[in-house]
């Protein structure tokens, strides 16, 4: 999971009550325009004058009754959200027959209150009736039914979709800690191999002892002010290096040369925090502490791609022939490669031809967004 840029992932908005009405308004609408045309068109393709008034207010009716009733539906539906068949079907059966009763019987009450005996299509309200109640509580039966499905889809999709990004937020939460945890290994990891080195120089040489302290200082300084990116720019770790560098070279004085081979279009990629650093202090304590004579440590970024390639090379003793088991340092920054970006980042450590080890590793190039 790449928690940068999950952090950034914007919540979708919930819609307000008002826009909620709104869409229903205008969806309810629609059907009741689309059957008054359909109706009008079919009246007059039958050779008999369409009575637009009519057939609108009569859908108008119909639809916008069953629009109100809509909320009371989903009402009764989230009531019976986890109850078992039984119960649903004890508060729906008898809550569509009593809905479907009622939505029948006033649009009637409507359509009579509007329209007049005077003008049905029928003889007579009484006939209207016998043809048209049975029909409409049917389909009154029927719509209930079908509004109750909707809704408890929709809202078993919202519920879904609320426990997902639940779910990933718990996710990119643990991992977070997780990182967090790991860093807090790290960092007292490098800070005790610094404070034995500093021991030893105290009595031999005061002055560079003081030095290294005031270099410790500029670095935990720094780390404080990222203490809780996961991730930084590379141009930012390559100041954390550098301070880093400036204690080593106390300690190692003339033993001890840097090269640094940075591309400009890599400074801005985004790197986890404190991804460098002990990857230079395992060149420096398992290949060049105990070399004879001087060493090189060399330092390079380069793009690849689409990947971001470091590399810590340096000539020292190279791998143990057998090979060790990976120190706090080098496990620390494996598990964190894989917990920010899974099988898209790799890290190796291999010997140079020429004497040496080479550690390398290769990630995702993403640019840092502040």
């Amino acid at each position: 999971m790449d928690i940068a840029r999950a952090d950034h992932v914007p919540e979708r908005a919930e819609p307000s009550r008002r826009q909620v009405w709104l869409l229903a308004f205008g969806f309810w609408t629609l059907l009741a325009l689309s059957y008054a045309l359909s109706s009008g068109l079919s009246s007059l393709s039958e050779g008999r004058d369409a009575n637009w008034l009519r057939g609108l207010i009569w859908n108008l009716a119909d639809f916008w009754l069953w629009m109100l009733l809509a909320a009371g539906i989903g009402w009764l539906g989230r009531r019976s959200t986890g109850r078992s068949w039984p119960r649903f079907l004890l508060m729906h059966v008898p809550a569509s027959l009593g809905v479907a009763l009622a939505q029948t019987l006033l649009q009637l009450l409507i359509f009579w209150t509007v329209s007049g005996p005077g003008k049905m299509p029928v003889t007579s309200f009484d006939g209207f009736v016998h043809m048209e109640f049975a029909y409409k509580f049917q389909q009154g039966l029927v719509t209930y039914w079908v509004i109750l499905a909707v809704l408890r889809g929709i809202e078993s999709r919202r519920h879904l979709r609320d426990e997902r990004l639940r779910r990933t937020q718990l996710e990119t939460q643990l991992a977070q800690s997780q990182l967090q945890a790991l860093r807090m290994q790290l960092q007292p990891h490098f800070l005790f191999n610094t404070l034995n080195a500093i021991s030893a120089l105290a009595l031999a040489d005061p002055l560079q002892a003081r030095l290294m302290i005031a270099r410790l200082s500029d670095f935990l300084r720094l780390t404080l002010e990222e203490r809780h990116a996961p991730q930084v720019p590379l141009s930012r770790e390559l100041e954390f290096l550098s301070c880093y560098l400036d204690i080593q070279q106390v300690r190692f004085q003339d033993r001890l040369s840097t090269q640094l081979d940075v591309a400009d279009d890599t400074l801005g990629a985004a790197v986890p925090n404190l991804i460098l650093q002990p990857l230079v202090e395992n060149a420096l304590r398992h290949g060049l502490q105990d070399k004879v004579g001087a060493g090189i440590l060399r330092i390079s970024t380069r793009l690849d791609g689409d990947q971001l390639q470091l590399r810590v090379d340096d000539d020292g003793l190279g791998l143990p022939p057998l090979g060790s088991p990976e120190g706090i340092g080098l496990g620390n920054t494996r598990s964190r490669l894989h917990m920010l970006f899974g099988d898209s980042a790799r890290f190796e450590l291999s010997p140079l031809a020429g004497g040496g080890t080479r550690a390398e590793v290769r990630l995702p190039f993403i640019r840092h967004i502040a």
